[in-house]
């Protein structure tokens, strides 16, 4: 799978794919990780990737310019499933939809900044709107940085143990259930005597029983009309 990540702060994101399971994907040739910094595609002299929006408006706009030089670039090189712009008024990310994404040969994500983007940019070259939550930040480096990382650790090879993402809260609408490790019993704390049985079915059952209640406890929003 490779993923282009356009950014105006390459800095932002850089270290953050070239360590722990995004460096070990890259390293396993089972990702490519790209970052583009958009003032390399700029004209303006003084490398400016922003102006001020028409209306008069507070803020400044990305403008499309440097944007669709780099998109069109890249698109000239490769077929890309999807063309992703980070944004808060976008889709809600879910597991679901990493689960989706990590099936892909190619994306693309462009990071949002300043007030936003010229709409242009929306309208025509954006395939897809992504938000990873209802809140705003600086800039759609660390939401970049959330979808890489979720769609990249379920691609099968990138973590040792493929049962460890498959289990992982979300993946079946349920959070996780409780997990422990040695020892056994710390500071009058037990482990559930059921994880020391080696009772493989009981072990299943209770841990689908417990993530079943911290679901209903915690979210039962995940559960709809299921129960």
């Amino acid at each position: 799978m490779r993923i282009d990540i356009l950014t105006v702060m390459p800095e932002m994101i850089e270290p953050f794919v070239g360590c722990s399971i995004l460096k070990r994907a890259q390293d396993k040739g089972l990702a490519e990780i790209h970052i583009h910094n958009l003032r390399d595609y700029t004209t303006s002299r003084h490398r400016k990737v922003d102006d001020y929006p028409f209306g008069g408006e507070a803020g400044m706009v990305m403008q499309i310019q440097p944007i669709y030089d780099c998109i069109t670039k890249l698109t000239s090189e490769r077929h890309y499933d999807e063309i992703i712009f980070t944004t808060p008024d976008g889709e809600k990310f879910d597991q679901p939809m990493a689960n989706q994404l990590s099936l892909l040969d190619n994306i693309i994500i462009l990071c949002g900044h300043y007030k936003g983007v010229d709409w242009r940019v929306r309208e025509h070259l954006i395939t897809r709107e992504i938000s990873v939550g209802d809140y705003v930040l600086t800039g759609g480096e660390l939401p970049a940085a959330v979808i890489a990382d979720a769609v990249v650790r379920i691609i099968p090879g990138v973590i040792g143990d493929e049962q460890s993402a498959l289990s992982d809260s979300f993946q079946d609408n349920l959070l996780a259930p409780p997990v422990y490790s040695r020892p056994a019993e710390f500071n009058g704390w037990k482990v559930p005597d059921i994880l020391l049985s080696g009772h493989e079915a009981k072990i299943a059952q209770w841990r689908y029983d417990m993530a079943l209640q911290r679901t209903r406890e915690l979210r039962p929003d995940l559960l709809g009309d299921s129960e």
